[in-house]
């Protein structure tokens, strides 16, 4: 037996619960693997919330992870046992100290990355690859605006952005954090407890506003986002830590042409081939220093509630690991 979260019902982090559970042995295109270290994430809390739904109940959490393999199913051919892994992928799952899944969601760490950065480093950065890469591709010259600079998603737009040669704004809550995505290249930080955002943007584009939005808040961030675009901008809608965006009218595209999009990781990299090449370009600015990943909390796994309420009432930044 090994342990791992559950949780019955969606609600508060009250209703995680650490359990003894039952691994089992990997079947066809499976392997086992005993984990290290696992990242948490806001989707974590969406899923654990009911603002995503669980595929079933009672359900697992998490969606990222490193560890050793153990065990290799029929039909897995590029793994073997011992391999050191990351992810982040379906199944939920992650808050466990071992489990089975899917090899096609597995990519090798390469030697010099340690099992802490992989656990961070996956969902967050190559979240932040198929924004820059592929959802909006970001070339030198542009003027982007990223909310939440200071979160782990944020500082690793902010860096990759700057290397790719734009211009980087980014909205904040404290003073404290405007200084820490100022020093992940954060051209202009935006206090947006102080300041209307779309009028700071737009006295620092001298009136044009940016090519793209990242919004990962929703609901309090999206009318005055689109009010930060430049014609034929891209509004670019990948979470909604402050509640759901409500339902769009087309109109509001028409001011300037916008283009929205509401993208997902699982989307993007739905092939095992878009998986490693996304995989693969993350640990290239990883190990070139281009992006560095600063963890700055670890909690151990028993203590997921706890690290829940933490990134939930904003007192973290940047990345956070659990160790198992």
């Amino acid at each position: 037996m090994t342990k791992a979260f559950r949780f019955y019902e969606t609600g508060g982090s009250d209703v995680l619960k650490f359990e003894d559970v039952d691994v089992g042995t990997p079947g066809e295109g499976e392997v086992r693997l005993t984990q290290k270290a696992v990242g948490l994430n806001y989707i974590d809390i969406y899923f654990r919330s009911g603002v995503y739904p669980a595929p079933s109940m009672p359900s697992g959490l998490g969606l990222e992870g490193a560890g050793i393999i153990e065990e290799v199913g029929p039909g897995v051919t590029d793994l073997a046992v011992g391999d050191r892994v990351a992810y982040a992928a379906q199944p939920l799952g992650a808050y466990a100290e071992a489990r089975v899944m899917p090899a096609k969601g597995l990519v090798k760490i390469p030697d010099d990355v340690s099992f802490e950065l992989a656990a961070a480093a996956m969902l967050q950065g190559m979240t932040a690859q198929y924004l820059l890469r592929r959802t909006y591709n970001v070339k030198k010259g542009d003027t982007i605006l990223i909310h939440a600079a200071a979160g782990g998603v944020g500082q690793i737009v902010c860096q990759w952005a700057k290397h790719l040669g734009a211009t980087v704004i980014g909205t904040v809550g404290s003073k404290e954090k405007a200084e820490i995505a100022k020093a992940k290249g954060c051209d202009y930080p935006i206090l947006y407890r102080e300041e209307v955002v779309s009028e700071r943007v737009k006295e620092i584009t001298n009136g044009q506003g940016v090519e793209v939005v990242y919004d990962s808040v929703g609901k309090d961030t999206f009318d005055d986002s689109l009010k930060c675009l430049k014609r034929l901008g891209m509004m670019v809608s990948f979470g909604q830590s402050s509640g759901a965006v409500p339902p769009v009218s087309l109109a509001q595209l028409a001011p300037g042409a916008y283009f929205l999009t509401r993208p997902s990781i699982f989307h993007y990299n739905a092939t095992r081939e878009e998986l490693l090449a996304s995989a693969g370009e993350l640990f290239d600015v990883l190990k070139s220093g281009i992006v560095t990943i600063d963890i700055t909390a670890t909690y151990p796994l028993a203590d997921a509630a706890k690290a829940h309420d933490d990134l939930e009432s904003r007192k973290t930044n940047g990345s956070i690991v659990f160790t198992v």
